[in-house]
């Protein structure tokens, strides 16, 4: 089965060919983080307007490029004029920014209805862990942790469609603290990749040296809840200290702005880490799934991989391609051959508030 995704939910405009919910055919993302980062952050009615332009060119891209040998490599003359050699639509319908999702979402059913395709609306959040089948094969039952700029959730699944919520933020998502603490700091957005380019270049003095300068909310709670609005306040007193100079004003990222952006990295990845493999060695999943978009923090990534396998942990970890953490539409995809449920495209909506338990 060939599905064509569509993604929207956020500044990307995606579209994808998927062969039976694991091998990619194509892969397009028309990106905007140039443009948000002149502002720092996303602009939503900028973000979408943006969409607007691009989702029409994405989607011939995806269909007119994918290793199906009809179409030679060129592009399509329009996504209407020629009925594509897929199966299926799937398309984002949330959670997300509403006229982000609009876009994706009407077109989708646009297409749908020309085409006389069967649509099938994903979760966005259920989605990417699905960003794991695309080079893999994970054992059920699977505990995935879902962290992103808006989203930290984890869930375990004991089969397709079968998810129970473990745990989650109780404010701020891990994302959204690495922009905000990047802001902070001075570093540009987004913050993720900023705080994680500048901690790479901090010197630690000795072999022994911890970063244990701010605090891990929470972290001895015996539940699976994170919280990550104080760290956020203990970085903004840090930099309010007159020995902080921001980075506005040197030519170069200081050592004292790499230490505190090494400093936020391990106080989310810590908080992170000791709470998901707590919830490991209780629940006793055969694979554990790493996804979304903190997912491509490369410190997370070795830290997960280093604790499974020091605590002799009996669970496969998987993680995804960092090209495959970041929004794109392979892992809706996929997402929608594993749980295909297509409705008619009169009853599918975007639904900005979706949540990772949420019906679609």
């Amino acid at each position: 089965m060939r599905i064509l995704g569509i993604e929207t939910s956020c500044d990307e405009t995606a579209a994808t060919v998927v062969e039976n919910g694991t091998k990619i055919l194509s892969n397009v993302v028309a990106t905007s983080a140039e443009m948000h980062a002149k502002t720092g952050g996303v602009i939503p009615e900028q973000a979408a307007r943006q969409q607007v332009k691009s989702i029409i060119p994405v989607i011939q891209e995806a269909l007119g490029t994918r290793k199906l040998g009809i179409s030679k490599g060129k592009l399509l003359p329009s996504p209407y004029s020629l009925v594509p050699d897929i199966d299926a639509i799937a398309v984002t319908v949330g959670p997300g920014l509403i006229g982000s999702l609009l876009v994706g979402v009407e077109t989708a059913k646009t297409l749908a209805y020309l085409w006389k395709k069967p649509l099938v609306p994903v979760n966005h959040l259920v989605a990417h862990i699905y960003a794991n089948w695309l080079n893999g094969q994970p054992e059920f039952p699977v505990l995935a942790l879902v962290v992103s700029g808006g989203h930290t959730d984890l869930v375990l699944m004991h089969d397709h469609g079968n998810l129970k919520w473990i745990g989650g933020t109780r404010d701020d998502a891990a994302g959204e603290a690495f922009d905000k603490c990047a802001r902070i700091l001075g570093l540009p957005y987004p913050g993720g990749p900023a705080i994680a380019a500048a901690a790479a270049n901090f010197q630690f003095p000795s072999s022994n040296f911890q970063l244990k300068l701010f605090p891990r909310p929470i972290i001895k709670e015996d539940n699976y809840d994170w919280s990550f609005s104080g760290l956020k306040t203990a970085v903004l007193r840090e930099t309010q200290k007159s020995s902080f100079q921001h980075p506005s004003l040197a030519s170069s990222i200081s050592p004292q702005t790499s230490k505190l952006a090494a400093e936020v990295q391990e106080a989310i990845v810590d908080s992170l880490v000791v709470k998901t493999v707590r919830a490991i060695q209780k629940l006793k999943p055969k694979s554990f799934l790493l996804a979304g978009g903190v997912a491509a923090n490369r410190r997370l990534r070795e830290k997960f991989a280093d604790e499974i396998k020091s605590k002799k942990l009996k669970c496969s970890f998987h993680v995804p391609d960092t090209k495959l953490c970041t929004d794109n539409a392979t892992y809706i995809a996929s997402c929608a051959h594993f749980n295909f449920k297509p409705l008619p495209w009169q009853k599918i909506s975007a639904n900005p508030e979706l949540t990772i338990m949420g019906e679609v």
